[in-house]
Protein backbone atom coordinates (compact mmCIF):
# COMPACT_ATOMS: atom_id res chain seq x y z
CA UNK A 1 0.00 0.00 0.00
CA UNK A 2 1.37 3.08 -1.05
CA UNK A 3 1.11 6.36 0.99
CA UNK A 4 1.98 9.67 -0.60
CA UNK A 5 5.48 11.02 1.18
CA UNK A 6 3.80 13.54 2.97
CA UNK A 7 1.91 11.04 5.09
CA UNK A 8 4.74 8.66 5.81
CA UNK A 9 6.20 10.06 8.71
CA UNK A 10 2.62 10.23 10.62
CA UNK A 11 1.98 6.69 9.37
CA UNK A 12 6.08 6.04 10.83
CA UNK A 13 5.41 7.53 14.04
CA UNK A 14 1.84 5.87 14.76
CA UNK A 15 -0.19 9.35 14.21
CA UNK A 16 -2.18 7.99 11.20
CA UNK A 17 -3.65 4.48 11.68
CA UNK A 18 -6.35 4.65 8.41
CA UNK A 19 -6.80 5.25 5.31
CA UNK A 20 -9.57 6.11 2.28
CA UNK A 21 -9.07 4.24 -0.33
CA UNK A 22 -11.25 4.12 -3.78
CA UNK A 23 -11.02 0.96 -5.61
CA UNK A 24 -12.92 -1.48 -7.60
CA UNK A 25 -11.83 -4.33 -5.02
CA UNK A 26 -9.50 -3.95 -1.83
CA UNK A 27 -6.13 -4.33 -3.02
CA UNK A 28 -5.02 -5.38 0.61
CA UNK A 29 -6.08 -8.09 2.63
CA UNK A 30 -6.73 -8.06 6.72
CA UNK A 31 -3.65 -9.53 8.40
CA UNK A 32 -1.61 -8.53 5.12
CA UNK A 33 2.10 -7.00 6.11
CA UNK A 34 2.73 -4.39 3.31
CA UNK A 35 6.49 -2.52 2.86
CA UNK A 36 6.58 0.88 3.46
CA UNK A 37 10.47 2.39 3.57
CA UNK A 38 11.84 0.54 6.20
CA UNK A 39 9.00 -1.27 7.98
CA UNK A 40 5.78 -2.45 7.21
CA UNK A 41 2.25 -1.61 7.51
CA UNK A 42 -0.30 -4.07 8.97
CA UNK A 43 -3.74 -4.23 8.21
CA UNK A 44 -6.36 -4.51 10.75
CA UNK A 45 -9.65 -3.72 8.78
CA UNK A 46 -10.78 -3.05 5.95
CA UNK A 47 -15.04 -1.68 5.91
CA UNK A 48 -16.70 -0.59 2.83
CA UNK A 49 -18.30 2.76 3.34
CA UNK A 50 -19.78 5.61 1.24
CA UNK A 51 -18.51 8.85 0.25
CA UNK A 52 -20.71 10.46 2.54
CA UNK A 53 -19.35 8.53 5.21
CA UNK A 54 -16.29 10.71 5.19
CA UNK A 55 -15.94 13.17 7.40
CA UNK A 56 -13.56 15.74 7.78
CA UNK A 57 -12.88 14.48 11.14
CA UNK A 58 -12.05 11.28 9.38
CA UNK A 59 -9.96 13.15 6.86
CA UNK A 60 -7.66 14.51 9.70
CA UNK A 61 -7.58 11.06 11.24
CA UNK A 62 -6.40 9.57 7.86
CA UNK A 63 -3.71 12.87 7.98
CA UNK A 64 -5.60 14.86 5.44
CA UNK A 65 -6.29 18.66 6.07
CA UNK A 66 -10.02 18.46 5.12
CA UNK A 67 -12.37 15.89 3.42
CA UNK A 68 -11.70 18.01 -0.40
CA UNK A 69 -7.96 17.34 0.38
CA UNK A 70 -8.78 13.51 1.10
CA UNK A 71 -10.52 13.17 -2.00
CA UNK A 72 -8.62 14.56 -4.37
CA UNK A 73 -5.94 11.43 -3.53
CA UNK A 74 -7.95 8.86 -2.43
CA UNK A 75 -9.29 7.53 -5.75
CA UNK A 76 -7.12 5.13 -7.13
CA UNK A 77 -7.75 4.29 -11.01
CA UNK A 78 -11.69 3.41 -12.38
CA UNK A 79 -12.23 2.59 -9.06
CA UNK A 80 -15.91 3.80 -7.28
CA UNK A 81 -16.20 1.28 -4.18
CA UNK A 82 -14.76 3.53 -1.17
CA UNK A 83 -12.88 1.60 1.54
CA UNK A 84 -11.90 2.51 5.15
CA UNK A 85 -8.86 0.69 5.83
CA UNK A 86 -6.99 0.31 9.39
CA UNK A 87 -3.57 -0.67 10.20
CA UNK A 88 -0.84 -0.17 12.40
CA UNK A 89 3.22 0.28 11.38
CA UNK A 90 5.96 -2.37 12.21
CA UNK A 91 8.79 -0.72 12.58
CA UNK A 92 11.88 -3.14 10.99
CA UNK A 93 13.59 -5.43 13.29
CA UNK A 94 16.91 -4.32 14.39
Amino acid sequence: MVFTKRLREGVRRGFITCTIRIWQRPQVKVGGRYRMDEGEIAIDSIEPISLQDITTDLAIESGFESRADLLKIAKHGSGENVYLIRFHYILPKA
